[in-house]
């Protein structure tokens, strides 16, 4: 399963029926879960752990030094990856720094195409989309089961809420609530992910209730701290708008709105 013309450190673990293939080099400090396959050309650097069932396709490089100039190579710095992701070609996904804990963390099921790039601290959860080019500066937070379009950019420090929406080329300075979709330059809401959260099983009392939230954050020409008492009093009738109102009082560098 490993092809003779990759170069695999005698200190990488490798779990079992995992596949190396041509002109990749897997170093040491590199650990590959069972049925994991890394195509040609491929680069890990570690420390990374990568867990079962992941496949990363040719030209890409993880677990890379941060592109952090404050970096020091001394520094604890480490990439984890969960299980039954799908990295396509040419992404790039760095190692963690000290400000941000260490560690770059990506979940599980999740789904980057070709050429995206994840910086250092990052923290990716599971069952994401991203289309290609999409771009997250360093320690970004990226919830579940969110889909960024094409060439999405996202600023360092910035949230993307669960079940949220990017257009295409969105250009992300704040953080975007969940349940939301976001599109432009610079990203405004254009309404409430209704199709996402159907597909996801949500029950059309749950989307109504989002509905009303969303009209009460963004139709109703409230502040936001107007805005968020109203939601309050809504969320003792829907765990959803409690969730989204718990994502609005913790964000840190406003919401896009």
């Amino acid at each position: 399963m490993i092809d003779s013309r990759a170069l695999v450190d005698p200190d990488a673990r490798l779990g079992s029926n995992v596949s190396v293939g041509p002109w990749s080099i897997i170093e040491a400090d590199v650990e590959l879960g069972d049925n994991t396959r890394i195509g040609s050309h491929v680069v890990v650097r570690g420390p990374t752990t990568i867990g079962q069932n992941t496949e990363i396709f040719p030209f890409c490089s993880i677990g890379g030094a941060p592109q952090d100039k404050k970096f020091d190579a001394g520094q604890d710095s480490r990439l984890e990856i969960g299980d039954h992701n799908v990295i396509r070609e040419y992404c790039s996904i760095n190692r963690g720094t000290q400000l941000g804990g260490g560690t770059t963390r990506i979940g599980d099921n999740n789904w980057i195409m070709a050429y995206c790039h994840v910086a250092h601290d990052c923290r990716v959860g599971s069952n994401t989309v991203f289309a290609n080019n999409a771009t997250l500066a360093g320690h970004v937070t990226i919830e579940d089961h969110v889909n960024l379009g094409g060439f999405t950019g996202v600023h360092q420090f910035c949230q993307i809420g669960a079940y949220s929406f990017t257009g295409i080329a969105a250009a992300i300075v704040k953080d975007v609530p969940p349940f939301m979709i976001v599109a432009g330059n610079t990203a405004r809401v254009h309404g409430l992910n209704r199709e996402g959260l159907k597909r996801h099983g949500f029950s059309p009392d749950t989307v109504n209730m989002l509905r009303r939230a969303y009209k009460i954050l963004y139709r109703h020409k409230l502040t936001l701290s107007e805005a968020v008492k109203q939601l309050n009093e809504l969320a003792s009738e829907s765990a959803e708008v409690g969730q989204l109102v718990s994502f609005i009082e913790s964000s840190q560098r406003g919401i896009v709105r």
